[in-house]
Order: C-alpha cells, then sequence, then structure tokens
C-alpha cells in the first residue's frame, strides 16, 4: 500500500499541468571570460528551515511576490471548516507554525496549479496532533501569514545589498530529509543492496531512514542501514583534491522524523548522523576517508578567523536556530548574520559566494506553482540570496532556480563542469535525471558581476556566535 501510495504522488507530480505564471526569460551571464567564476574560491551553503518566498518576501519590492491590488492581496486559500477563502496576512509573531510538508502535502498544497491547498492541509495535520494547541503542532490558518522587513530587518537588508532570488525552488516536492540528500547529491533514493549504487531506486518521500527515527520501529534499523549507495559530490571533490566540510549545530534536530505533527527531542551533533546530517551514511565519503569533514559548527568559526575555510562548505543548525517552526524567526535570523559577520571579517571573504536558503515550504502558502522537471519536482518555491563581494548589487533574479543550481555552480567552478552523472563520473547509479543539466535551469553566475572591485564586508548588527551550547 505504501508503495502504491507514492506511486501515485508522483502520478500527481507528473500530471500536473505545467506552470501558467510569467517568468522573465533567464538573463544571460555577463560578458565575462569562463575563468572569471574561479574568483570564487569558497562556496557556503547556509541552509535554514521551512519558508516559502511568499512568507518572508512576499511584499519585497520588485519581486515576484503576493499578488496585489491597492495593497490588498487578490489571492485566497479556503478554509474548509468556514467555506472562508483566506488572503495571506501580514503576522508580525516571531513563532510561528506551518504546516505539513510531506510528498502528498505538495500535492495537495499545489492542488493542480490553483495553489490554494495550503489551510487543508494544516487543518488536516493538526487533527492528528496530541495536543492541537501545542507549538509544535501544524497550524492553521498562521500558514496564509507572512513578514517583511520589520520583522527580518537584516534578510530584507542582505536582499536589498545583494542578490535576492524569487524563483528558486526546492529541488524535489517533498520535506527535508530528501532535500538534504538533493543537496549534496542531487537525488533521494532507497537501495536494495548495500554498497550497490544500481540498486538504488528513486524515493521521493521515504529514503533510507537515518538512525534518529523511532528506534522501536525494526524496519528503521536492519544492520548496515541506512547506506546511501548511490554517487555524491564529496566523490567528485575528492577524486578532484578540492576540499569540503559540512558543519552542524550541536543541539537537537529542526524537525521530526518523516514530518510526523509532533515528537519528542532528537539530539543532534557532527558525529550522530541523521535526517540534516546524511554525509556519514554515504559509501563514498566513508570510502574516501573523509568522515571528519563532517564537523562540530564551533570549528566553522575558528577556520573562517584562522584562513582555513574549505572551499566547499554547508551548514546546518539546530532546531532553537533553524526557523522551523516553532523556532523564533529572531534567533535564525541572529545565528546567520552570525555566520555571515564571520565570513566578512575573515581574510576569505574576497573570495566567498554565500548561498543562503530554506530547506523547503514547510507547509507556508506561496502562489507560484513550482515547474515541474521530472517525478521528483520541483517543490515550491523558497527564499534564496547570493552574497559575495562580486554579487551584484540590489538585483532581483528572476531566473528559474533550484537547489540544484548550488552544485552546478560549484561543479562548474571546481570540478571543470563534470556533473554527477553516472555515464560519465564512475559510478553508475539509476537516478532518473542528471539535474544539474536540466534545461530550464538557470545559471548562478548571472548573479555575479567578476570585473567589479570587490565589495567590502557589510557587517550587520545583532549577529550571534555558536559557542557549542548556546549563541552569543
Amino acid at each position: 500500500m505504501r508503495a502504491l501510495r507514492h506511486r501515485s504522488v508522483w502520478a500527481a507530480l507528473l500530471l500536473a499541468p505545467v506552470a501558467l505564471f510569467s517568468v522573465p526569460a533567464a538573463l544571460p551571464v555577463r560578458s565575462q571570460s569562463g575563468d572569471q567564476i574561479h574568483k570564487i574560491r569558497h562556496v557556503v551553503i547556509i541552509m535554514q528551515e521551512n519558508r516559502s518566498f511568499d512568507s518572508y518576501f512576499g511584499t519585497f519590492p520588485g519581486a515576484d511576490g503576493i499578488p496585489m491590488r491597492d495593497g490588498v492581496p487578490t489571492v485566497c486559500a479556503p478554509d474548509p471548516r468556514t467555506g472562508e477563502c483566506i488572503r495571506p496576512y501580514y503576522d508580525s509573531d516571531d513563532l510561528n507554525r506551518g504546516g505539513p510538508h510531506t510528498a502528498q502535502a505538495a500535492v495537495d498544497d499545489i492542488n493542480g496549479g490553483k495553489m490554494n491547498g495550503f489551510i487543508a492541509s494544516a487543518e488536516s495535520a493538526r487533527r492528528v496532533c496530541r495536543d492541537p494547541n501545542s507549538p509544535n503542532c501544524a497550524g492553521t490558518l498562521e500558514v496564509m501569514g507572512y513578514h517583511d522587513g520589520r520583522d527580518l530587518p537584516n534578510y530584507w537588508k542582505y536582499a536589498r545589498d545583494f542578490v535576492l532570488q524569487d524563483h528558486l525552488f526546492e529541488p524535489n516536492a517533498s520535506w527535508s530529509l530528501p532535500q538534504h540528500l538533493f543537496m549534496v547529491s542531487e537525488w533521494s533514493a532507497s537501495c536494495a543492496r548495500i554498497g550497490d549504487p544500481m540498486s538504488c531506486v528513486n524515493e521521493l518521500q521515504l529514503p533510507d531512514y537515518p538512525p534518529d527515527f523511532d528506534p522501536r520501529n525494526a524496519r528503521a534499523h536492519p544492520p548496515g542501514r541506512p547506506d546511501y549507495a548511490w554517487t555524491d559530490l564529496t566523490y567528485l571533490l575528492h577524486a578532484h583534491h578540492v576540499s569540503w566540510g559540512y558543519y552542524v549545530m550541536a543541539g537537537t534536530e529542526p524537525d521530526c522524523a518523516n514530518d510526523q505533527a509532533s515528537c519528542a527531542p532528537v539530539p543532534q551533533r557532527a558525529k550522530t548522523p541523521g535526517i540534516w546530517n546524511p554525509l556519514p551514511f554515504f559509501d563514498t565519503v566513508k570510502r574516501d576517508g573523509e568522515l571528519g569533514n563532517i564537523r562540530d559548527l564551533r570549528d566553522f568559526y575558528v577556520d573562517v578567523r584562522s584562513g582555513n575555510l574549505p572551499s566547499v562548505v554547508w551548514i546546518t543548525p539546530a532546531a532553537p536556530y533553524s526557523e522551523h517552526p516553532p523556532a523564533l524567526l529572531s534567533r535564525g535570523q541572529a545565528y546567520v548574520t552570525g555566520l555571515i559577520d564571520a565570513i566578512m571579517r575573515g581574510p576569505q571573504w574576497k573570495s566567498t559566494a554565500i548561498f543562503l536558503s530554506w530547506d523547503d515550504w514547510g507547509g507556508f502558502y506561496d502562489h507560484v506553482q513550482p515547474p515541474r522537471v521530472d517525478e521528483n519536482g520541483y517543490g515550491i518555491r523558497v527564499p534564496g540570496i547570493v552574497i559575495s563581494p562580486y554579487a551584484r548589487r540590489g538585483f532581483i533574479d528572476h531566473q528559474t532556480l533550484s537547489h540544484d543550481a548550488y552544485v552546478k555552480f560549484i561543479e562548474d567552478d571546481f570540478l571543470g563542469g563534470e556533473r554527477i552523472d553516472p555515464k560519465t563520473d564512475g559510478r553508475p547509479d539509476r537516478r532518473p535525471t542528471i539535474r544539474e543539466t536540466v534545461p530550464i535551469l538557470g545559471d548562478l553566475r548571472s548573479d555575479f558581476d567578476f570585473h567589479q572591485v570587490p565589495r567590502p564586508p557589510e557587517i550587520l548588527p545583532g549577529g550571534m556566535v555558536w559557542n557549542g551550547s548556546s549563541a552569543q
């Protein structure tokens, strides 16, 4: 039954109508020689949690935000309890409750392109909460709330002064574990045989369970599981002698396993592989002897101050700083500001590109129907900001993008354009699509002007530094 259910989810994604919104033509890469990208010697991906584009930047000037007429939203989503169609509304609360964000929730929210299933999904999830009043339970009308520069002053400042991407989509239409697998490998799969990439098959919702799932579930933890046998980006980075680091904040995980409505806190640290720390279970990471590249977040601050930042960096938060409902927006913004301040103050700022985004929509409303590229997605739109001394100033990038564009940029910068492609990378697997080569995917080089004098640091107030137990 579970397999049939997930096939129906994929079928719904495949049969959904192609997006009807009008997207400006992708901007050409500005006239600059191909090697200009190599001015970027460090790529830092800061991945926060569970916000849609409209929930954070729906009223940002010049962006493809919430459709308005005379300052009033012209779109709405029906509330099945009352029959009323609820318009997006300004929400000044620092604590929000989102909605479900499974593969099925994506289908329900998109609703055949109507983009109006968000309240119904949230109310359905809320009914299964043990305590509907718990902050960890799904919201209802809250999923229609949006914030602006009053609540998110630093995020809006970065967007005004650097690059805001307003058509950046989650690469897969599902929850956090599949997204984090895509973030490092461009696929989410389940492998029938340990160590055999060719035994891995597409799995949008339920890839191999990491050990942070319920230990009472025997299916979750057979010997040798989970095993992520397919090829990930670190395999190519290792082959090209490109350094990388995956920094994990110790604490508790930002979400429940498999998008459960509520759960007990689950510990997280660099040495505990899990939903937001999947690389320890990739065969290539173990065989290449690079488990030590998965490190505590405190090491990031040391490395950035000393000029020892790896070439490719991923940073993942713990729950209180993740912005994953019910985490406070203000706390997450302060933590991210502290990361960016540290990079800007470090000796490698002039050669760094920071890609800041949120892993999935978290059940929050967005009005843009995602394009369809294969059976996995794209998912619902999320915010994206590019910060770099070479980033264009005050630029809104309207290209169609997904987090796949980060991998494409890394491959173009450090790997000579080599892709995670089973036909060329030396590790065949059965992935359905080479995501970096999808024609609709834009080029992040359009967000940079490599001819400009490198921009000085822009240190913002309110930044916090993680010391291992709290942020200061």
